[in-house]
This record gives structure tokens, C-alpha cells and sequence, in this order.
């Protein structure tokens, strides 16, 4: 596929989407060190959704005043925002950042696997079926079931790596609902994500007087680390991602799922002082080489069209 408009921007627009998302992560932990997990969800979210409808406004851009459309961003909203940042922020009080930020690259299994239950008429290939098997092998390896015989501490992970697991399949059903409900509206991107935001802050703040309590402690850490993940990875990251997929194709700008996590255990590593496990990024790495199958990306007999530039 070609490139349009300016590559090198285009370029640049990946690098900075992939850090972004993969110091996610790193932002909700710091985030979690002066905050509950659903007060962190609440800043994040209306941090972003005030950084769309600046944007909105700015641009002169159209709000929908179809119901249906609001209606099916209520589902989104929750699907692909409210309901897997509350499982990775709760599942960052008991694993490290780059653990989450390797659990986070399942998605597209997620996506695989919910995809005969979500869009019926579509089926699965062989590509798809055997890439799914190799993924979900990664699954089971990066969460490391013999962990089951260890001690109480190690033990005591499970349910927060199931939650991290709970968000991705949060997140492949919301993308599928998307594409079955969404895709076809008269609207861009910019707009669609800024309803997806404003539904989101609307679920979260009716139930922040039951989940965002406790107390708060704010430090500069905490409040640099809430207000990039809200404003930038949460708001701004959306048009660099709608940038890179006009550019460039969904199929090579998802390619930023297998970069992301990279990003994320550097910097757990690097700046928390965390420590990975040898079967974590085995785990992730088998979770990528069924992404690539599934997407027919490895090489077969005849030479492929080469990798992304």
C-alpha cells in the first residue's frame, strides 16, 4: 500500500503513538501511587474527552443528533473505555506495569476469538484458525498456570492477570461492536471517538460516588502522570492513530501492537525497577507470531511484499 500525505510525519505520528500507549502502563502505576484505580479511570477519562471536544471545537466539527448514534456509543464507551481501564488499573495494584503492558498485546487474539459470536456471517479461515491456536498457546504461557503451585504471593496475581485478560476481551468486543454498529455512520473518526469519550465520562461519573472514593494524595508525579494518559494517551493518541490507519492501512498501522509492549516493559524495567519473568515475554512473543499468522504475515513459499518501512 502506498503512503499519502507525508511519510515522514506518518512515521513520526507511529513512533509517538507506540511509546504513548506503551507508557500507559507506566502512567497508571504511577497514577495508582496517590490514587484509587476508578479515580485514576475518572481523570483519564474526562482528560481525554476534554481534550476531544476542544479539538471538536476548534475544527467546527458536527456533534451527531441521531439517537442510535449516541445509543451505540454507550456500548463502546463502556466496552472500550471504561470497563477495560478499570480492569488494568485494579490489575496494577498486584502485577508490574510491564506485565499489563505484554498482557495488553492479546487483543487481537480477544478480537479472533469473539469474532464468530459478534459478526456472525463472518468465519474464521485456516490462517485465522491456526493463528488463534497459537495465540491463545501464548496466553497459557504468559500467564504461567504452574504459577498455581508456587507460593501465596505468586499466587495471588491470578485474578489480576485474568483481569488483565478480562480487558482485552473488553476491548476485542468493542471493536468488533464497532465494525458490526459503527463503522457505517456518516461520521469521522475524530467525531465518533469524541461521543465514545463523552459517553464513557458520562458511565464513570455516575458511578464515581461508589467506586471513586478514598482518599487522595496528589504529588506532581501523579498529576503529570493522569494528565498525559487522559490528554495524550487517551485523547490526542485517537487522531494520530486515525492518521496512521489513512496513511498507511488498518493491517500495517496495527503493527503498533506488537511495539507498544516493548515500550511498556522498557519502561517498567527501566524506570520502575520491575522484573520480568522468562515465560512473560515468551509468552508475549508467541501471542505476536499468532497475530502474524493470523494475519498471514509470516512468510510462505512465495516472498511476501516485505516488512513494514
Amino acid at each position: 500500500m502506498q503512503n499519502v500525505g507525508n511519510p515522514r510525519s506518518t512515521v513520526w505520528a507511529f513512533l509517538a503513538l507506540s511509546g504513548v500507549w506503551g507508557a500507559s502502563f507506566l502512567f497508571i502505576k504511577v497514577g495508582l501511587e496517590g490514587l484509587s484505580p476508578a479515580q485514576v479511570v475518572l481523570g483519564r477519562i474526562l482528560l481525554g474527552a476534554l481534550a476531544l471536544v476542544v479539538i471538536m471545537t476548534v475544527t467546527r466539527r458536527r456533534w451527531p443528533r441521531e439517537g442510535r448514534v449516541w445509543g451505540h456509543m454507550i456500548v463502546v464507551g463502556a466496552f472500550f473505555c471504561a470497563v477495560p481501564f478499570t480492569l488494568f488499573a485494579w490489575a496494577e495494584q498486584y502485577v508490574p506495569s510491564s506485565l499489563a503492558s505484554i498482557y495488553n498485546a492479546t487483543t487481537p487474539i480477544m478480537t479472533l476469538l469473539l469474532t464468530p459470536l459478534v459478526l456472525r456471517s463472518e468465519r474464521l479461515d485456516r490462517a485465522r484458525v491456526a493463528g488463534l491456536v497459537v495465540g491463545i498457546l501464548g496466553v497459557v504461557v504468559l500467564t504461567g498456570p504452574w504459577q498455581l503451585f508456587g507460593t501465596g504471593d505468586v499466587r495471588g496475581t491470578i485474578p489480576a492477570q485474568l483481569a488483565c485478560l478480562g480487558a482485552t476481551v473488553s476491548y476485542g468486543f468493542a471493536g468488533l461492536y464497532m465494525r458490526r454498529f459503527v463503522s457505517g455512520l456518516p461520521y469521522d473518526s475524530v467525531t465518533l471517538s469524541s461521543v465514545q469519550l463523552t459517553m464513557a465520562s458520562a458511565i464513570v461519573l455516575l458511578l464515581a460516588p461508589f467506586t471513586a472514593r478514598g482518599a487522595v494524595s496528589l504529588s506532581v508525579p501523579v498529576v503529570l502522570s493522569v494528565a498525559t494518559l487522559g490528554i495524550v494517551g487517551t485523547g490526542i493518541a485517537y487522531i494520530w492513530f486515525t492518521r496512521i490507519i489513512r496513511d498507511w492501512g488498518a493491517a500495517r498501522a496495527s503493527t503498533v501492537t506488537y511495539l507498544a509492549p516493548v515500550v511498556g516493559v522498557m519502561l517498567g524495567v527501566l524506570v520502575l525497577g520491575e522484573s520480568i519473568h522468562w515465560y512473560e515475554p515468551v509468552g508475549g512473543a508467541i501471542v505476536v507470531a499468532g497475530i502474524l499468522v493470523s494475519q498471514g504475515a509470516l512468510p510462505r513459499r512465495r516472498a511476501g511484499a516485505g516488512a513494514p518501512a
